[in-house]
Formats: C-alpha cells, structure tokens, sequence
C-alpha cells in the first residue's frame, strides 16, 4: 500500500521528523484559505503517486493570493502522468540551501534492509544511483538488532553531509529505520530533506509504502487504505477485479502470470529500450474472463502505445488465455493498441491456433515478443 505525501508526512511528523506546516484542500478556495492560514510563499503540490511531479507542472510556488488561485487552478483536475488530481497539499515553502536524500529499503540480494544517505537530494535517486553509485552511501542493518547509531553516524559521514547538520541527518535517518520497521514498510524516504540556512533540516516530501500483508497489524495505517488508493481509477479497478497491479511511467503495457514472470518481461522491456507502462499479474489458473478484463485494464492507460503478453501456462491455460484475448479483442472494431502474445506451457500450441492473427502478433519466444511491443510502441512515438 502507497501512502500519499500528506499520509506519509504525517506519520513522520508524529514520530519527531521536523515538516513544513501544511494542509489538504480538494478546491480553489480551499487552497487560497489554507495558503493564508500557512503564510506565504507556499507550495502547492499534487497528491498522486508519482514521480516527477514538479516537471510535470503538479508543484507550484506561490508569493501571493492571486498565485495561489493560479496555481491550484492549474493543478486540480489536470491529468498528471495519467492521474487525475483531485487534492492537493498546500504547503509552507522552505527556504532551503542544500537538498539531501535519506531512505530505507530492503536489500533483497544481501537479504538485509539498507539504509541510504546522498548529498545529491532533490532529484531522482535511481538516476543517482545510475549514473553515480558512489554519491550514495549504504549502510545494512541486522534486522535482529536493528540500527545501531554507529551505522547512523557512518552512513552520514560516508555520504559527505556537512558535520554542522550531521546529527540532526543521524536522527532523521534512525527515526525513519524505526518507522520502517514498526510499520512494516516496504520504502521510507525523504527526498529531498532539505536543509536551511540556519542548519536546520525538514522533510520537504515524504513517500511510505506499507506491505499489504501486514495490514491487519498496522490498523491506523489499514484506515488509510481506501483514501490512499483514491486517486488512480486503473488501481482501483485492479483491486475489483483482483490482480497485482502498480502503474509505471512508460508506454509499453505488460500482463503475465506469475510476479517472476512479470518482472522478467518488465526488465526485457528495457533491455529492448522500452520503458514498462506498468506491472500487471493476472494470476494462476486465468481463465477467459480474467484475461479479457486484463486487456480492459491495459488499454484503459492512455499511456500504453502496445502491449505485451507472456503467459507461462502451468496451471493456466494456453487455449484459456487465448479465447480470453480473442473475446476481449472482438468487442472493438479497431484495435486500440497492437497486442503482441507468446505462449509457453500447458496447452500453448492449442492457444496459437486458437489466436486470431488478424487481431494480435505472436511470437514463439520472450524476447522475439518484448522487441516487438517495443518497436510497435517506438512507431507510435514517431507519428
């Protein structure tokens, strides 16, 4: 479960990590009343999952009450990387000299959660981590024992932050360990904690994501369910008609059984220089209707220029998923995004027989499909 920003900070807040004074509004003259509460400048900032929301014109400074109505006139109800914004957090502005990132994930390859501290904040971290690994310090922690403040200390130090704010970054980065383990997340982050000039640091955006199958111990953060799925309808419906689903950034759709599965189509597609419009598992044992509400869901993103399949069958079927495909595509009479599949397992040969090749490409092997879903959505781009 994703928290929003304003979900998140507040969990932060209540543990002592130091955020602006901000409130939620859902109109114009809701951000107006609250920016005059607050005091300007003040920030007003989309609420939807996203990232790159200040690029994408969903973060607004404003100076003044005129700037305030522009901005949250500009802002709710647009539609942001596919979300429609229907709230927005308006937000005293910091005056900031330095932005830092702090986070905790969990390390699946050393089986341990990480602790990360950059002096490069404020932007994005995977690019960081791309294109300098060693601006990043990482420190693991025994899960056992928890965070040491010695591994607080050092992943600071190693990170080059300045010694004038280095304590207050050590207790930022502990207190976040502890939420991340009490509430048992899956990502806690600041990015970017920014840092005044008088060597103060505040958490000027917040991102908590809670695993789903800890809920029922995490009954404050459960209530916080249904309003945290709020914004995006394609999750939404995800939950309805019961898949695993997360939205990404990129315009070629994936379905798949199986996480593994997913995740390798997902990695394909950007070996192929792709980008994945989203992670999509349909489940074991699909059968024709769950296959059919699959597509439903990949063509209902605007994002999506074509889409992938690749079904495993083990349980599911071959010839189940293909009947799925070819009722699913027989409602339209045009195609709305070129559809590549690839069968493997259980009744594969009978589904590509079964498979209308007026209405679908296929493609007997992985690779062969994800190129082709690529190119198909590389020629979108170019009309």
């Amino acid at each position: 479960m994703k928290l929003h920003e304003y979900q998140a900070k507040q969990v932060f807040a209540d543990a002592g990590v130091p955020t602006p004074d901000s409130q939620l509004a859902s109109d114009v003259d809701g951000v107006v009343a609250a920016a005059e509460e607050i005091g300007y400048p003040v920030a007003v900032k989309a609420q939807v999952q996203v990232g790159g929301r200040g690029k994408a014109g969903g973060i607004k400074l404003a100076e003044d009450e005129d700037e305030a109505r522009e901005a949250a006139e500009s802002i709710l109800g647009m539609d942001l990387k596919g979300y429609h914004v229907d709230r927005v957090l308006v937000e005293e502005a910091v005056d900031f000299v330095n932005e830092l990132y702090v986070g905790i994930t969990m390390d699946r390859g050393e089986g341990k959660p990480v602790a990360m501290v950059s002096t490069k904040g404020g932007v994005n971290i995977e690019e960081v981590a791309e294109e300098d690994p060693e601006a990043i310090a990482r420190e693991h922690i025994d899960p056992a024992f928890g965070m040491h403040p010695y591994q607080a200390r050092k992943a600071v130090y190693d990170a080059g932050v300045d010694q004038s704010i280095a304590r207050d970054v050590s207790s930022v980065l502990t207190t976040l360990y502890e939420l991340w383990d009490e509430k048992d997340g899956a990502d806690a982050e600041i990015n970017p904690l920014m840092v005044t000039s008088d060597n103060e640091v505040i958490a000027a955006d917040a991102v908590m994501n809670i695993d789903e199958d800890a809920l029922f111990r995490q009954p404050e953060l459960a209530e916080m369910e249904e309003e945290a799925a709020g914004g995006d309808e394609l999750e939404q419906k995800a939950d309805e008609y019961g898949f695993d689903y997360v939205r990404l950034d990129g315009n070629v759709g994936i379905i798949g059984n199986g996480a593994g599965l997913v995740m390798t189509t997902l990695d394909l597609v950007d070996y192929y220089g792709g980008e994945p419009a989203n992670f999509l598992d349909v489940g074991g044992g699909a059968k024709a209707a769950r296959i059919a509400n699959a597509l439903d869901m990949v063509f209902s993103d605007d994002n999506v220029d074509s889409v992938v399949f690749n079904i495993f069958g083990g349980i599911t079927r071959g010839d189940e998923v293909a009947r799925g495909i070819n009722e699913a595509l027989e409602q339209f009479d045009e195609i709305p995004k070129p559809v590549v599949v690839r069968l493997a397992g259980t009744n594969w040969e009978e589904g590509m027989e079964i498979l209308n090749e007026d209405l679908v490409t296929v493609d007997q092997t992985l690779e062969g499909a994800v190129q082709r879903a690529v190119e198909y959505a590389d020629e979108v781009n170019e009309q």
